[in-house]
C-alpha cells in the first residue's frame, strides 16, 4: 500500500525542527503501509501533549481525548468494532503519568490494541518539567536541584503485569522501529511499544547521540517467551536494551473474554436492536 494514503498534505505541524516525533510519524506510516491497513479501517486515539498530536498529522479516524485518558476509549472502540485497527498514541507523561492507572488496567484487560508511547524523558508541551521517566539528577526550571525520584520503568512494569507484548524502540533507528511497530500492530492483544524520542528543545541531556551511545539491541539469543529473562533485561540501566522484550500469545483478549462475539462476529453497530429484550430490561429496572 502507498504510504502517501496517510499523508495530510501541506499542513502546519506544531513540533520543533529536529523533533523525534517527525521520525516516529514517518516510520508509523511506513509500517501501516507495509501492513496494508487502509486509513478507513484505522483509528488513532490520543490524549494531550506533543506526542498526542501525532494522530492529527496522519490520515485516519481520530479520537482525541482528555489528558491521560486515551486507553479507555481505545478499548471501547476496539470492543465496539473488532474489525478496526486501533492505536493509542501519546507521550510518556500522558500514558505513564496522568494515564498510569489506565495503563495498569489496559494491561490487565488485554484489549487487542497497540499502545505507542513517545518517551523523551521530559514534558515538552508544558515547557520542560520532569516527566515520569526523567533520569535522577535531571535539572529543569521546576526541579532546579535535579530530579530526586527514581524514573518509572515502563518495560519492567509491563513485563511484571504480564502484558502480552512488550517492546522498546528508538526513533533514530527507523528500520528497526518499523519492524517492531509491524510486530506490535499484528500482535493479537495489548501491545506496548515504548519509543525513545529525543526532545531537542527541553532535554539537552537525552539527545539522539545519548540514545545511540546508551542503548543496544537484544540479539537472537534473547527468548521473548521467558518472562524472568525479559524482566531481568528490563531492569538494565547501564545500557538500555531495545527490541521485543516479552511475548505472551496465550492470553485471551478483552473482546474474547466479555463474550459478546462468541456466537455473533458482527460488530455492535451492525446489530439490530431487540426491542422486546430492551423493553423487558427496562421493566425489570423499574420494578427493582
Amino acid at each position: 500500500m502507498d504510504r502517501q494514503l496517510y499523508d495530510m498534505g501541506d499542513i502546519d505541524i506544531a513540533w520543533c525542527p529536529g523533533c523525534g516525533n517527525f521520525r516516529i510519524l514517518s516510520t508509523l506510516k511506513d509500517a501501516l503501509a507495509e501492513l496494508d491497513i487502509p486509513p478507513q479501517k484505522l483509528v488513532m486515539v490520543s490524549g494531550i501533549g506533543q506526542a498526542a498530536k501525532t494522530p492529527h498529522y496522519l490520515r485516519a479516524n481520530v479520537f482525541n481525548g482528555l489528558h491521560g485518558r486515551s486507553l479507555p476509549p481505545a478499548t471501547a472502540i476496539k470492543v465496539s468494532n473488532p474489525l478496526l485497527t486501533v492505536i493509542a498514541e501519546s507521550g510518556e507523561g500522558d500514558m505513564y503519568g496522568e494515564g498510569g492507572n489506565h495503563l495498569l488496567h489496559a494491561i490487565r484487560r488485554n484489549p487487542n490494541i497497540t499502545n505507542i508511547v513517545h518517551n523523551n524523558m521530559v514534558y515538552g508541551l508544558t515547557k520542560g518539567q520532569a516527566s515520569p521517566t526523567s533520569q535522577q539528577g535531571f535539572r529543569t526550571p521546576v526541579q532546579v536541584n535535579g530530579v530526586a525520584a527514581e524514573p518509572f520503568n515502563p518495560i519492567a512494569f509491563a513485563v511484571a503485569m504480564d502484558a502480552s507484548f512488550v517492546a522498546r524502540a528508538f526513533a533514530g533507528d527507523p528500520e528497526q522501529t518499523k519492524a517492531i511497530l509491524k510486530k506490535a500492530i499484528a500482535h493479537k492483544g495489548y501491545a506496548l511499544v515504548d519509543i525513545f524520542q529525543p526532545c531537542v528543545t527541553f532535554n539537552k541531556v537525552n539527545t539522539f547521540k545519548w540514545f545511540k551511545e546508551n542503548t543496544y539491541y537484544l540479539d537472537d539469543s534473547h527468548d521473548p517467551y521467558d518472562r524472568v529473562e525479559a524482566f531481568r533485561r528490563a531492569l538494565q540501566s547501564d545500557r538500555l536494551p531495545l527490541g521485543v522484550f516479552y511475548l505472551n500469545p496465550n492470553k485471551l483478549t478483552f473482546e474474547e473474554n466479555i463474550g459478546i462475539y462468541r456466537d455473533n462476529p458482527a460488530p455492535l453497530f451492525e446489530r439490530g436492536v431487540n426491542k422486546e429484550k430492551l423493553s423487558a430490561l427496562l421493566d425489570s429496572l423499574r420494578r427493582s
